[in-house]
């Protein structure tokens, strides 16, 4: 999935991985009983995920651990950026929305832009999930995976977080928004 733009440079490897550590550090109530030492070897070693991760960072997202899968031995980044990231908005959905958009296309879609990244976009369960963390998306909104029988009608969805709740709202596919990006998943 990940593409020959990730691939970084020692140097550019070594500045990924403090900014990871440093806010892994600092978040530690993302992921608790998890230590840094374990997940920098594995980064380590998948060093095109370490790309992802680092285009993560460039678009703004704060890529941080959020979990560990267990069955699969993975640990799971998400963008923790308080709002949808700035390098990722104004975007239709997906590449089908972006042809079919005659005028005033926007400038890319968040399935192609995830598939460039390496990254997955989150589901509606793992946005509710990253909404237990903490308050993400309170003035912006963030594309989620949407299901085939709704993509299918020329629908997509997309979420934020206001009132204290999480809302799934749905949208045609070809619209886009300053204020509506996507957010990212990587496990490692």
């Amino acid at each position: 999935m990940s593409t020959t733009k990730n691939k970084l440079s020692p140097d550019q490897q070594e500045a990924i991985l403090h900014i990871l550590q440093k806010r892994f550090e600092e978040n530690t109530q993302r992921h608790e009983g998890l230590e840094w030492d374990k997940i920098q070897t594995k980064l380590q070693a998948s060093p095109e995920k370490l790309g992802s991760l680092d285009e993560m960072e460039r678009t703004e997202g704060e890529p941080d651990v959020i979990g560990y899968d267990k069955k699969t031995d993975e640990y799971i980044f998400v963008d923790c950026a308080a709002e949808s990231p700035k390098g990722r908005r104004s975007i239709c959905y997906d590449q089908e929305a972006l042809e079919k958009r005659k005028e005033n296309k926007p400038k890319d879609s968040a399935m192609n832009m995830a598939e460039e990244m390496g990254i997955e976009i989150l589901t509606e369960a793992q946005y509710r999930e990253l909404q237990q963390l903490g308050k993400f998306d309170t003035k912006t909104s963030s594309w989620i995976k949407t299901p085939a029988d709704i993509r299918k009608l020329g629908g997509a969805l997309f979420s934020d977080f206001r009132y204290n709740t999480v809302f799934v709202y749905h949208n045609g596919a070809d619209s886009y928004y300053a204020a509506r990006g996507f957010r990212g998943m990587l496990k490692v």
